[in-house]
Order: structure tokens, then sequence, then C-alpha cells
């Protein structure tokens, strides 16, 4: 039976960071099991490879469960199936969310160490910022940040239109302020993608005491006496098990966590019991809490060719592919969501609570509709939903899809500060800054409130890849992990990923993750860490 002393569940975008970290201790045995394959396809390296992700490259081919709200609608969720996980498909926006995501974490929540000044020097340790190093960012970080070099003439027209609808211009979304519009920095490094894939496990692989393998099918956690002592798996139709003498460690997401846990055993007894999975250690709050950001979208036609529409014709793909390899210029260069802002959908919200995502191009993203001729798409996303839901299990059979359900508007607060967020989006499009730009909106269409408003967000509403807390961290007694990160009642079992968030930051979610693996790295190899910065006296609504 081959032995480690730490073995990593899932090379996403947690995964690989641990993977670093934990194997720059040369004495360490570190093992590193991911689903999915390499990332070898260079649509995962160049920034618009984007398009392509949602669609199903590198994905598991997953769907929600019908959602009451939406109209029975099941909508596609894309999860990863790929070394480097999210940051390999996501679409590389650098946000870190709002300071007092972090603050309630540890007042509400109990989760001391993890406040606003505690994460943030696991943020900075993170970030290789090509433009920003100061008391909120990193420099010399592994995880490559820079300026969007896609950006068309529309992204400063909507600038512009934003800022005479009512917001000011904010040059850093993740500095003193968070409120505002501007451009996005992009994990990229070299105008490509800089994943955690190839930004920390690449240059770790290098390493005698680091083992990283591919195409591996994690069935359960094995657990002996109560403790996690190996993983058994399955690779290439064969079954074998890998001994932890140290510590197994999830990081298989929100969804792909919780599941691997009750496929062990571990989790909701009544549920577990039910699928006939014997009862290793009832803990309810397994599949718990899950949290997603829901998106609202307004498209409007282009006077002329002024998005990425019409790029992905055989020939302008060629063209616009023969200019990146020899220029790193052009359409390829492009994120396709290089502007956006963060603003107010309730007046009485101490922090932004909508953010928004200028598309440059329609039918950029699975379930966002295409247009005829050229158009622009304005994504809106309530940040702080109330409603929760849940991940179960369909079977006790390791390769069946588990049952995902958001609950998308389960709680009427999240449906009304949704389409006041697609009101905003319209508004601001509407604005004359964009008129040289834009001809008309095409979707919903000017004529569309009211009741076919709603009917119209319930038909179009689709995930923001965001979801997070079905293994959330906290010291109540509903607490799946301790804010050490070990799992409640088992030893040598911790989980570090999206999955631990008490709640949702409010922003993207892929850098607050790394920002878990920084930290998780610390706290598994029992190292003091960062002391707690003292923050600059004049933050709001960071």
């Amino acid at each position: 039976m081959a032995a480690f002393d730490y073995i990593i569940v899932g090379g996403g975008s947690a995964g690989c960071v641990l993977a670093a970290r934990l194997s720059e201790d040369p004495s360490a045995r570190v093992m590193l099991l991911e689903a999915g394959g390499r990332d070898r396809n260079p649509l995962y390296h160049m920034p618009a490879g984007f398009a392509k992700m949602t669609k199903g490259i590198g994905s598991w081919g997953w769907s929600t469960v019908p959602q009451r709200a939406l109209g029975g609608r099941s909508l596609w969720y894309t999860q990863a199936k790929v070394i480097g996980g999210g940051s390999s498909i996501n679409a590389q926006i650098y946000t870190r969310g709002n300071r007092r995501d972090y603050d309630l974490w540890a007042g509400e929540f109990g989760c001391d160490g993890w406040g606003y000044a505690d994460v943030l020097p696991y943020f900075k340790r993170a970030e290789g910022n090509e433009r920003l190093e100061d008391a909120f960012h990193g420099a010399d970080g592994p995880l490559g940040v820079a300026d969007p070099r896609g950006a068309l003439p529309v992204c400063a027209a909507f600038l512009k239109a934003a800022q005479d609808w009512g917001m000011p211009h904010n040059p850093d979304f993740n500095g003193e302020n968070q409120e505002g519009c501007g451009f996005y920095q992009l994990t990229q490094r070299h105008v490509r993608r800089s994943s955690t894939a190839q930004a920390y496990l690449k240059p770790a692989e290098r390493r005698p005491n680091l083992t990283v393998r591919t195409g591996i099918d994690v069935e359960r956690v094995v657990i002996d006496g109560g403790r996690a002592i190996g993983v058994d798996i399955l690779a290439d139709g064969k079954r074998e098990t890998l001994r932890a003498e140290g510590e197994v460690v999830l990081s298989a997401g929100a969804i792909g966590s919780p599941r691997l846990l009750m496929l062990s055993g571990i989790g909701p007894a009544n549920h577990l019991s039910a699928l006939g999975i014997d009862v290793t250690h009832h803990l309810p709050g397994v599949g718990e809490n899950l949290q997603d950001h829901l998106d609202l979208c307004t498209i409007w036609e282009c006077t002329g060719r002024h998005s990425y529409d019409g790029v992905d014709r055989w020939d302008r793909s060629l063209l616009a592919g023969l200019q990146y390899l020899l220029t790193r210029t052009g359409p390829v260069t492009a994120s396709l969501f290089e502007t956006g802002g963060f603003w107010y959908a309730d007046p009485d919200a101490a922090s932004p609570d909508i953010q928004f995502h200028l598309g440059q191009g329609s039918g950029i993203e699975k379930g966002i509709a295409r247009i005829d001729g050229c158009g622009v798409t304005l994504n809106s996303a309530y940040l702080r939903p109330r409603s929760r839901g849940t991940v179960r299990l369909a079977s006790g059979d390791p390769k069946a899809a588990p049952l995902i359900d958001p609950n998308y508007w389960g709680d009427p607060h999240d449906r009304k500060m949704s389409l006041r967020g697609l009101e905003m989006a319209r508004e601001i499009m509407g604005q004359a800054a964009l008129a040289p730009y834009l001809r008309k909106e095409v979707l919903p269409g000017p004529d569309v409130t009211g009741e076919a408003l709603l009917d119209y967000a319930a038909r179009m509403a689709k995930t923001d890849h965001h979801p997070v807390g079905t293994c959330r961290m906290g010291e109540d007694v509903d607490a799946v992990v301790a804010p050490d990160l070990r799992l409640r009642g088992i030893d040598g079992l911790r989980i570090c990923d999206a999955s631990i968030m008490p709640t949702i930051p409010s922003s993207n979610t892929n850098a607050p993750t790394i920002m878990i693996a920084e930290k998780g790295s610390d706290l598994i190899h029992g190292v003091a860490g960062f002391a707690a910065e003292k923050m600059p006296t004049k933050m709001a609504n960071v």
C-alpha cells in the first residue's frame, strides 16, 4: 500500500496551491489526486478560451435539480474537471470580496483568524500583481494578476455610462473601496491565463516529494477507529488504496467535497441510510448551506462591429489565433469580461450587493442567448443571497451525478434584489455615452416590464459558477469543520476549499478560494502564519 504524509483529493484552485505549499517541506510526502485530466488543450491558456469552458470543456457536465422559483428549470452547472479546477476554466476575474464578508466569518460564525485583517496577508502572499504593490497588494506571489489587454472601445464607453448613471470610477476593486465601476484585474501573466495549475503546481512538480496523478476517481475516504487513514481510488479500471500517515485533505470544491464525505459515510445519517450507505459519522451539516450567485442579463445590439461577436467564424478565429501567437495581441487576449462594477440594490446595504460584468459579445456563456448581428451583454448578480440549498447523493454509486439544489430565489428577497439589479443594468446600458455603440435592447426588450420581466428573468437566469458553503466552517454544533479546517468528529481529515465558507463573498470566488488554500497550508503545517495586519483608518466598504 503506497503511503504519503498528505493525500490531497482534488487538484483544483485550492488543491494545486496546497500541493505546492505542503511540498515545500522536503520531508513531507505529498500526493495530489485529480479526477480530470491535464490542461494540455491550448484553450485552457488563452484568455478568450473561457468562451468554450462553460459549454463543456473541462467540465463534469452536471445540472441542478429543477428549481421551483425558476419555473422548474434545471440549470447547467459548470464544475471543473481538469487540473487547476475553476482557475483553469473561469473568466479570470480577480476580485476578493468585501472586507465585511470576512469580518462576518470571524464575528458571527466564530471563525477566529478569518477576519479581513487575518486573511489579507494570504491574498497578498498569493498575488503577483503587475501594477499594484501596496498595503492591499503583493507583487511577488505565484499567481499572476494583470490589467486586461483585450478591452474594446465599448468598455470605456460603458464606464462613462456607469459614471453618468451614478457610480464613481474605481481603479482598484480590491483596495480601500469596493464600490464603483472600472476595469477588472485578471489572473493572467504575460497575456496567458495564470491558473493555479500553472502558477503553483507546475513549478512544484519538479520536487521529488510531490506526486500528481490525474484521471483518478476517489471513491471514498477510509476511516479506521475514528481517523482518516487513506483513500480508495479507481485508476484505469483498477481499485487501490492509498495510505495517509499524516492527513487526508479534501479540496474537491463545494460540490465534490460534501459528495465524497457522504460516499464515505460521513453526513446526515437519515440521507445516507436511505441510500444504503453505512453511516460512519453522523454530521448533518455536510451538504447543507449551499450558496451561489445567480446572474441576470440584458443584451443589446451594436451599431457596428463593436464587440467580439463573429470572431468565432473559422477564418476570423484562425487570424485571431495567429495574431495572438505572433504578437500577443488581438481578440484572443480578451477574457471577454474586462469591465464591471459593484453597487447597491438594497439602499440600506452596508456594502455593495450587486456586481456587474460587461460581456464583449452575446452568447459568451452557456445559457446566455446569442443574438443576430453584433451584441454586448451586461450581467448583474445579487451578491448576498439569503437562499440556502443542498448537495445530496442520488445513490451510493460513486459514478452517479450528485443532486445539486441551489434553491435559487427560495427567499423572495433574493428575487427582489436580482430584479432590481437587472433594472439597474438596463438603465446603465441606456445612457447616452453608449449611444454610438448600441442600437437597441434586444433582451429582455424595451417594453418588457412587470410580470413579463419576472418571467424573462426566471427563463434566462444562470449560475455565476460560485458555489460555496456546503462544509461550513464555524464553532457551532452545525459546523462541518472547525476554524483550523479539521473535520468535526474525525481525526486526520481536513477540508480546504470553497465549501468551508460560512457565507459567500461579495464577488467572484476564485481569489478567496486560493486565499483559503494559502492559509490552510499554514494551518496544516502547524505554523503561526501571519499576524493580523493593521488596517488603514480610511477604509470603508472594502
